[in-house]
């Protein structure tokens, strides 16, 4: 089976012309070897080279690439699989805009498939190499930040200590924060249910009779806002995930939130429910009735993990929420991704025009955080800031410039 691998990147040279078609000729022998045709095009600054050969040969040499340190950025934009290959098995061609016209780089491309026209016209491949070519997908309008620029700093969370296992509740909660690094603040903090032997959700759920799963997930947000009591939260907002299902098949349920929150010294501003997408919706009336008296009573709503379910985009069109959690699947190592940049991008876009703020979960590397930094997210989650204490919060890892 041939696979077929396209990656963009910047190439460091000192001497960009004459290194550029040493390092190419060099590529064409090593890649004529193994079998693997390389089709390199520049423009003066950045590269793109789509790879065609069998797969554990091009992953291998893609591998290789991106450890190479005369790479930047490497980020791959597409793998794909097919019958045959596209270009002809020179090992390796230059295509560079810097020599010739764009007009003149697309017919010699052209002329070197393999590929009858009518196919090209389709092509994934061929949509890429035009859209390099005539500059069209530039890439970030801002650069993201070097991580190696960055380190981190802790500090200590301005709350009070953790309290400890707490008794006679059927489950316990670890708190997790929000951060904000540009502003360096807190913006608020997730409550996270965990079973009484810091188990994760899917455990302490799979312990309950399934017929009362929806009553006892409502009712353990008690335990979540009693912790924020006893710490001390202040003025700062604390989110509970809640099944989308809960709302509806629990009879008042909007009731019990608020007064639970007002039971413990809480505001209904500072709460925030997080339904997620993976909990298929029935009854779209009967959760959108729920959600209009929870926004009636000044409830915040967010949509947790979005891009991993069911109903992320469906959920967004019948109303719209405060915040969106990008779910941590797309964000895991954003940076070498294309696909994954391309769908944040858009997930920017449309929230900048619903004016819905947006949270990216799961941040464990600097390299994430300066990519979707730059991409415009200001509030962040994960184990790179804090890591969720149970029964508290833990220390925060702030981001600096390193001098």
């Amino acid at each position: 089976m041939l696979t077929t691998l396209i990656y963009r990147s910047q190439l460091n040279l000192s001497c960009r012309s004459a290194e550029l078609s040493a390092l190419v000729e060099r590529a064409r022998i090593r890649n004529t070897n193994q079998n693997i045709t390389g089709v390199l095009l520049s423009n003066g600054s950045d590269v793109m080279q789509i790879l065609e050969g069998s797969e554990e040969s091009v992953v291998k040499l893609f591998h290789k690439i991106r450890d190479d340190q005369r790479h930047s950025g490497v980020v791959e934009l597409m793998r794909d699989y097919g019958p045959r290959r596209r270009f002809n098995n020179a090992g390796m061609l230059l295509f560079d805009l810097q020599v010739q016209s764009p007009k003149e780089v697309l017919q010699s491309v052209l002329d070197y498939s393999q590929l009858e026209s009518y196919l090209t016209s389709d092509d994934r491949v061929f949509k890429f190499i035009q859209s390099f070519i005539t500059g069209k997908h530039a890439g970030n309008s801002r650069a993201p930040a070097d991580a190696a620029k960055w380190t981190l700093s802790r500090e200590k969370a301005p709350f009070g200590e953790a309290v400890g296992l707490i008794a006679d509740q059927i489950c316990q909660f670890a708190l997790q924060p929000i951060v904000e690094p540009s502003e360096g603040k807190i913006s608020s903090l997730e409550a996270l249910i965990r079973s009484n032997d810091g188990g994760s959700p899917e455990h302490f759920f799979k312990t309950l009779d399934q017929d009362k799963i929806y009553e006892v997930d409502l009712q353990t947000k008690k335990y979540a806002f009693a912790l924020a009591e006893k710490l001390g939260i202040g003025s700062h907002k604390i989110a509970v995930n809640l099944l989308p299902m809960s709302l509806v098949n629990v009879p008042g349920a909007v009731e019990f939130l608020v007064d639970q929150i007002s039971l413990h010294g809480l505001q209904p501003e500072q709460v925030v429910i997080e339904v997620t997408e993976n909990e298929m919706i029935s009854g779209f009336n009967k959760f959108n009735s729920a959600i209009k008296r929870l926004r009636g009573e000044g409830i915040g709503l967010a949509i947790d993990d979005f891009g991993s379910g069911y109903a992320g985009l469906s959920l967004l069109t019948r109303f719209q929420p405060d915040k969106i959690k990008i779910d941590r699947e797309i964000v895991s190592n954003i940076h070498l991704s294309g696909a994954k940049q391309a769908i944040v991008r858009s997930i920017v876009s449309c929230c900048t025009d619903l004016e819905i703020t947006l949270v990216a979960e799961g941040i464990e590397k600097l390299e994430e955080w300066c990519w979707l930094e730059s991409a415009g997210i200001r509030r962040f989650q994960g184990f790179l800031f804090a890591r969720p204490q149970l029964n508290g919060v833990g220390d925060i890892h702030w981001p600096h410039l390193v001098r």
